[in-house]
């Protein structure tokens, strides 16, 4: 069974910073295409930050401020966020791919406000 566990969201100032983490387990991890998205109501998610072997690509919304990197020996993504701005509150969810299957996290929610 694939599960994607989520972890590190939450309440945090304009300027501040949080870290993200998904534990991935059943899933071939090493050789995945890991991806952050968000979503906000009334929007469609959106692609935040991916990696694969090292490779990594950004939207221009986030470019400079977050970084997306992983684990590969203990199974975990992470996304290292700076310089938080209310327009990045969302829910963020972590995706596996490979292989053409995907498989989502439950998503956390990432506040931004004063």
């Amino acid at each position: 069974q694939v599960q994607l566990v989520e972890s590190g969201g939450g309440l945090v100032q304009p300027g501040g910073s949080l870290r993200l983490s998904c534990a991935v387990s059943g899933f071939t991890f090493r050789w995945s295409v890991m991806s952050w998205y968000r979503q906000v109501p009334g929007k469609e998610r959106e692609l935040v930050a991916a990696i694969i072997s090292g490779m990594t690509n950004y939207a221009d919304s986030v470019k400079g401020r977050f970084t997306i990197s992983r684990d590969n020996g203990k199974n975990t993504v992470f996304l290292q966020m700076n310089s938080l701005k209310p327009e990045d509150t969302g829910v963020y969810y972590c995706k596996a791919a490979r292989g053409g299957l995907e498989y989502w996290g439950q998503g956390t929610q990432v506040t931004v406000s004063s």
